[in-house]
C-alpha cells in the first residue's frame, strides 16, 4: 500500500467451476494469472468463512470468524491428492451456468467432502501434516469443530437455546459430547485442514507473483456463533447468554427506522483488560491468510450506535464511545499500518477522520457516490483524494458500474457525469471511464470489481444489503475474461503508473 497500485475485487464464490460455485481449484490459479498478465498488485475477497443457508449463505453471517468455508475446496485438487477418485467427479450435477445454486451445491459438496474424509481416515495420508495443523489452531479449532458438530446433533438449534450446561459450557459435559461425538469432530477439523491448505497454496502462488491479497474482517460477530458461544464474557449478553444490546446505524437519508443488524455488541472494556486478546489473535490469525485487511465498519472501532435487544428498530439506540486510542496504539505494536483499509463509507465523524489520520489507515472512495450532489468539494470526486485512499468503482454492496448508470441515478446525475468526463458517454462506456477516473487519481490503490472490468449490467449485481435472497450468486463464465480485457486493463495500468 506504499506504491501506486491496481487491483481487482472478486470473491472466490464467483470463479468459474464446473461444481456449481468457484473454489480454490484450477480458476483462482488462471484468475491469478490473469492479475499477473496486466500487472495487478492486488486480489481482493470477500470473507471466507462459513456461510449459512438461513443466513441467506452471507460471507457476512458466519458462526465463525475464524473457520474457513469447506464450500470453497476445489474437488480437483482433493483428487490431485488422492482423497477422491478421479471416476468420483464424472457424474456432476448440472448446475446453472453463471449464478450459484447454494440448494444444490451443498449436498452435492458435503457429499465429496465425506468421500474425502473416509478416504483420510482408510489410508492415513497427510495424517501427519493434519495433526501438525490442529496443533498450530488449536486456539480456535477445537472449539468450532464442537460447535458446529453441537448443532447439527440439535438440527440446527442456535446456541442459546441448547441446554444449560452446553450453553455454558460445562466442561464435563463437553468432555461427553467429545467422547461420544469424535469421529463428526475429526471430521470437521479434517475439511479445516483440506481448506487452509488449498488457501495458503493459492496465497504462496500469488505472493511469489507479486500479487497481494485483500482480505475483509467484519467488525461484528453473529451470536449464534463459535467465537460467542466460547468467549461469552466478551460481549453483552445477559445470565441467560443472550444479547442485551444489538448492533447498527441510527436513521438516516436512506433510512428512516436505521439499520438493526442484531449482532451483540462488544465488552471493550472486558476486552481492554485482556490486552485485546480475542481481536489481536483474529488480526494475527488474518494475516496468515491475507496480506492487507479491510476492516468493515471501521467507525464501530470510535464509536458504536447500541441498540437495546428488545427494540425492533435502529431508532432508540446510543452512541457508545470505543477506546480507540488504546486499541490501535496497542494494535500498531505488533502489526503495520500497511496491514489494514478503514472502511469509512457512510456519515464518518471527525472523531473517526482523527483516528485514521493519527494512525495512517487509508480510507474507501467509491466512485458511485461522487455524483449525487453539484458540489465541486464532494470527498469522492476524484480531484479531491488524498494519497492514502483506496479507491472503488464500486463495492460488492453496490450495483455494478453499468446497472447504476441504467437504473440507479437521476437524469441530473448523469448530466453531472458527463460534465465530469468532459464528455456523453453510453451505458456500454461508462464502466470504463469510471475505472479511468480512478487510475488517474492520487489514489494510493485502485480496486475495480471483475464486473466493471466486464462491463456488465444488474443482472451481476453481488449483493442487495437488507434482503435475504438471492444474493452472493453471481459468478464469472469461463472463458468470459478475454485478451481484449487483459489489453485493456494492462494499458490503463501502464499508462497511470500502477503496474507491479
Amino acid at each position: 500500500m506504499d506504491k501506486r497500485t491496481s487491483g481487482i475485487l472478486l470473491h472466490i464464490t464467483s470463479l468459474p467451476s464446473p461444481f456449481g460455485i468457484g473454489d480454490l481449484g484450477p480458476s483462482a490459479y488462471q484468475f491469478a494469472d490473469f492479475l499477473t498478465q496486466t500487472k495487478q498488485g492486488f486480489w481482493q475477497v470477500l470473507p471466507l468463512n462459513p456461510t449459512d443457508q438461513a443466513c441467506g449463505n452471507s460471507p457476512y453471517s458466519s458462526p465463525s470468524a475464524f473457520a474457513g468455508n469447506p464450500l470453497l475446496i476445489s474437488p480437483e485438487l482433493l483428487t490431485e491428492s488422492g482423497f477422491l477418485k478421479k471416476g468420483e467427479l464424472e457424474e456432476i450435477p448440472s448446475f446453472p451456468d453463471g449464478r450459484c445454486d447454494y440448494a444444490s451445491v451443498i449436498p452435492y459438496k458435503s457429499g465429496l467432502l465425506r468421500r474425502a474424509f473416509d478416504s483420510f481416515k482408510t489410508s492415513g495420508k497427510e495424517r501427519d501434516a493434519f495433526a501438525t495443523f490442529c496443533k498450530e489452531n488449536e486456539g480456535w479449532l477445537e472449539d468450532f469443530a464442537l460447535f458446529f458438530v453441537i448443532k447439527k446433533y440439535f438440527k440446527g438449534k442456535a446456541w442459546g437455546e441448547w441446554e444449560k450446561n452446553l450453553r455454558n459450557r460445562n466442561s464435563e459435559y463437553l468432555e461427553r459430547i467429545k467422547k461420544n461425538l469424535r469421529d463428526e469432530v475429526e471430521q470437521e477439523k479434517f475439511y479445516q485442514y483440506l481448506f487452509f491448505k488449498q488457501w495458503l497454496s493459492l496465497k504462496d502462488y500469488c505472493n511469489k507473483k507479486g500479487i497481494l491479497l485483500v482480505g475483509d474482517v467484519p467488525i461484528y460477530v453473529n451470536h449464534d456463533s463459535a467465537d460467542v458461544w466460547t468467549h461469552s464474557d466478551i460481549f453483552n449478553l445477559n445470565e441467560e447468554k443472550r444479547p442485551l444490546s444489538v448492533a447498527g446505524v441510527p436513521p438516516d437519508y436512506f433510512s428512516k427506522t436505521g439499520q438493526l443488524w442484531g449482532n451483540p455488541t462488544f465488552r471493550w472494556d472486558r476486552l481492554q483488560k485482556t490486552g485485546y486478546q480475542w481481536w489481536f489473535d483474529r488480526i494475527s490469525h488474518n494475516l496468515r491468510l491475507f496480506d492487507v485487511l479491510r476492516l468493515d465498519h471501521f467507525r464501530g472501532f470510535v464509536g458504536f450506535w447500541e441498540v437495546s435487544s428488545t427494540e425492533t428498530t435502529a431508532v432508540n439506540g446510543k452512541w457508545v464511545e470505543a477506546p480507540a486510542d488504546d486499541f490501535f496504539s496497542a494494535l500498531l505494536k505488533k502489526f503495520s499500518a500497511y496491514s489494514f483499509i478503514a472502511e469509512d463509507l457512510g456519515i464518518i465523524t471527525p472523531d473517526v477522520k482523527e483516528v485514521m489520520d493519527r494512525f495512517g489507515f487509508p480510507g474507501m472512495r467509491v466512485l458511485q457516490f461522487a455524483f449525487g450532489e453539484d458540489s465541486p468539494t464532494h470527498p469522492y470526486l476524484p480531484h479531491n483524494f488524498i494519497p492514502n485512499t483506496i479507491v472503488y468503482t464500486g463495492t460488492h454492496d453496490n450495483n455494478t458500474a453499468r446497472g447504476w448508470f441504467e437504473n440507479d441515478i437521476s437524469p441530473e446525475e448523469k448530466k453531472r457525469i458527463f460534465r465530469y468526463l468532459g464528455k456523453e458517454v453510453s451505458s456500454a462506456e461508462l464502466p470504463i471511464e469510471l475505472i479511468r477516473l480512478g487510475m488517474v487519481s492520487v489514489a494510493i490503490t485502485v480496486m475495480i470489481p471483475v464486473q466493471d472490468i466486464l462491463g456488465l449490467g444488474e443482472e451481476a449485481r453481488m449483493n442487495h444489503p437488507s434482503t435475504l435472497s438471492g444474493n452472493w450468486e453471481w459468478r464469472l463464465l469461463p472463458d468470459q475474461l478475454t485478451s481484449s480485457h487483459a489489453e485493456m486493463l494492462l494499458e490503463l495500468t501502464t499508462i497511470y503508473g500502477r503496474c507491479v
